[in-house]
């Protein structure tokens, strides 16, 4: 364990939505493990906030995506960075450390960067996709960068970047895949996750059109079970007013072991990071994305990628449908739902090509790893 000196013990993490909150909550609880003299400043969401020694401020409930909806949080985003200059140049801590949401976190690097306070980048942005310029930003202004997929080390190390791929984070808190059979049939119980997204704004535009998919399904399907799968942040109410009233016979299920998502027989998810928790859970998916006119019209213009769904990208094919904007409509999704699970070649096949996805993606104990790195190298003599 490493000796840490009492006059620089402190660290500073700042993560801006709920899949950072989850990856930078499993980094503090690896970090507390192996140098528990090491106390740490947090901004972030709830779970950072339990495990934090002094938190700063709730990132992740105001916190903003895409390209027109940050520009209404600047005033707040002004605010905060005031806030970390003072943190720094009052505690000086011996490191900081930013999670994804380059947006924001460019900036903290920044003022990291003026004030010579080590920085470490843990889940760079996907700046493959888009944006590559970010590389360069990063590569300047991160002393270490751990990024999560294989092929992306490369980026970084051709820019003269120390990175790092040690398997994705995800792996330390994903179970292992259930042993599953297909059994067809119209009088399954087919159990139909719903997963409209983490972010308000996603949530917003998702959750009505997952639920009337839903009910599409459920004509051919009568005893198919829905679980609709909310975050902490969004309340059962907000839900049932977005559907017009309770729907008899909805689950809404929050969890954090994964149990009940494991047992799914389909889902139909938002794009991001639950395509891929889903791959890695085996679980066949269509993706469904649905966001404002011109933030589509932006992303259409730099976006370097066929794919919006991380599980096609990784498979460089389709592997599951993706319906965005105007094709994702009900009968577009329940059409290709139906498709997948009255096939059982088709399912079976989805199935196996997402379980490779996590054969790729390394092992288990990605925190533990990198909090060793980071520790070790911020606080040596």
């Amino acid at each position: 364990m490493p000796q840490i000196t009492p006059n620089t013990k402190n660290i500073l993490i700042v993560v801006g939505d709920v899949s950072g909150d989850v990856h930078a909550s499993n980094l503090m609880k690896a970090i507390k493990a192996y140098a528990p003299e090491v106390k740490i400043a947090a901004i972030g969401g709830g779970r950072m906030a339990a495990l934090s020694d002094d938190f700063l401020c709730d990132l992740v409930s105001k916190g903003a995506s895409g390209f027109v909806e940050p520009l209404k949080k600047l005033p707040l985003w002004l605010k905060l960075m005031k806030m970390i200059k003072s943190y720094m140049q009052d505690n000086k801590p011996a490191c900081v450390i930013t999670v994804d949401f380059y947006g924001f976190n460019h900036q903290v690097l920044g003022i990291a960067k003026h004030r010579n306070v080590p920085a470490y980048y843990y889940v760079c942005p996907q700046v493959w996709a888009s944006r590559r310029y970010r590389a360069k930003a990063i590569v300047k202004l991160a002393k270490k960068m751990f990024v999560i997929f294989p092929f992306e080390k490369k980026i970084y190390t051709d820019l003269g970047g120390d990175a790092f791929f040690l398997g994705h984070p995800l792996l330390d808190i994903m179970p292992e895949p259930k042993a599953k059979t297909y059994e067809g049939g119209q009088n399954k119980k087919w159990k139909i996750g719903l997963m409209p997204g983490s972010r308000p704004r996603e949530i917003l535009k998702h959750t009505k059109l997952f639920w009337d998919a839903f009910l599409e399904i459920k004509k051919m399907y009568p005893n198919a079970e829905p679980y609709l799968f909310a975050v902490p942040e969004f309340n059962d109410d907000k839900f049932y007013s977005l559907l017009g009233g309770k729907p008899e016979g909805l689950n809404i299920v929050r969890e954090n072991d994964f149990a009940i998502r494991g047992d799914m027989d389909f889902v139909i998810t938002c794009s991001g990071t639950a395509t891929l928790e889903n791959a890695l859970l085996g679980l066949p998916m269509v993706v469904v994305y649905k966001t404002s006119w011109i933030t589509y019209q932006i992303a259409k213009l730099i976006i370097k990628v066929p794919y919006i769904s991380l599980v096609n990208i990784l498979s460089k094919k389709k592997v599951v449908g993706e319906f965005i904007q105007r094709e994702a409509n009900v009968g577009a999704i329940s059409k290709e739902v139906k498709a997948v699970i009255g096939d059982e070649k088709a399912y079976n096949n989805m199935r196996q090509a997402l379980l490779q996805i996590r054969k790729d993606l390394g092992e288990s104990g990605v925190a533990n790893r990198a909090a060793k790195m980071i520790i070790d190298e911020a606080f040596q003599k």
